[in-house]
């Protein structure tokens, strides 16, 4: 038997319960992990609330990553007692996923947790940081250099802003970090790095499809019309890195600033990025990261608590990562 968190619908209300299972309750797949931790994210949130269509199959088990040791294995590439981390591939969403002591997945969708890594560490970076190293190295391809000029951060305060600002400091870009709390918030992100912190009021107004040149890079966790603004302000020859859709599907831009200043968007999606560059990625983001990150960049929960920081969380409540101890 194990615990797990599982997400039920009774009339279209998602409820959300503390469960014993058995192990043959799992779902099918080669490996076999004990579950160490996983992390709330803004899109587990949505999932566990119900306030999104995160999740169509029920019961369902959230969490988008974990980090955890096999236990058993059918593939040749791991074995029992072997440290692993899986993040994205639709696990808490359409497969069950990390808010559970016990998770069987795929091969394909694990990778090797690297020598200097921890448990709690990885799930600290999960699939937010993971992203946010994706953005990062996206930039960096299209040739955006710290000599370049600033470069904007969406959503700064939440999982993947908060990391992208940490690792574009620490590579010596000029980081400006839009959130909707600046008060609340500046001195959490001056302190991860960030030069200047703005409101995103300033990015969600209606812009003209140019405006004056500012930046040389971003990295939109957002979406909508802070995208759609953002790209407006963008330098000639600049790139956007875009991750996240928290404001919604909608892009209300025109092709200006693609064709007049040679702006270049970038589509991040760490779910299908191929394992060789999963690897590489989380090689970099850990020599980047420094240690201080761990210490602030957010907090530890316990399986219990999830419900309850779920609904913080959607409504905007809770800062940088949160860690689901298990």
């Amino acid at each position: 038997m194990f615990k797990a968190l599982v997400l039920t619908q009774e009339d279209r209300v998602t409820l959300a319960n503390i469960c014993q299972l058995p192990e043959t309750d799992l779902p099918e797949g080669e490996v076999l992990v004990d579950v160490a931790c996983s992390s709330l994210n803004y899109k587990d949130g949505l999932a566990v609330t119900g306030t999104g269509r995160i999740i169509r199959n029920f019961p369902m088990v959230p969490g988008i990553d974990f980090a955890g040791v096999v236990s058993e294995s059918a593939d040749p590439r791991y074995k029992a007692g072997d440290r692993v981390i899986l993040t994205g591939w639709g696990v808490g969403e359409n497969h069950w996923g990390g808010m559970a002591e016990k998770a069987r997945v795929n091969a394909d969708w694990l990778v090797p947790m690297p020598e200097a890594c921890s448990a709690d560490k990885a799930m600290m970076i999960g699939t937010a940081g993971l992203t946010a190293m994706l953005c990062v190295q996206a930039l960096q391809n299209a040739n955006i250099k710290p000599e370049s000029g600033d470069i904007l951060v969406t959503g700064a305060s939440g999982g993947v802003g908060s990391v992208a600002v940490t690792l574009l400091s620490r590579l010596g870009y000029k980081v400006v970090a839009s959130t909707g709390r600046a008060d609340e918030n500046a001195d959490l992100l001056r302190s991860l790095g960030a030069s200047e912190v703005m409101e995103r009021s300033e990015l969600e107004q209606d812009a003209r499809p140019l405006e004056k040149q500012r930046w040389a890079g971003i990295v939109d966790t957002v979406g909508n019309k802070v995208l759609a603004t953002a790209l407006a302000q963008m330098q000639y020859g600049g790139a956007a890195a875009i991750c996240g859709l928290a404001g919604g599907f909608a892009l209300p831009t025109t092709v200006m600033p693609f064709i007049l200043r040679g702006v270049s968007l970038l589509g991040v999606d760490s779910v299908s990025c191929p394992f060789e560059k999963r690897q590489a990625a989380w090689e970099q983001v850990l020599e980047l990261l420094p240690d201080s990150y761990y210490q602030q960049a957010g907090q530890t929960i316990s399986l219990d608590q999830v419900p309850e920081f779920a609904d913080k969380i959607v409504k905007g409540q809770v800062t940088g990562r949160v860690l689901v101890k298990l």
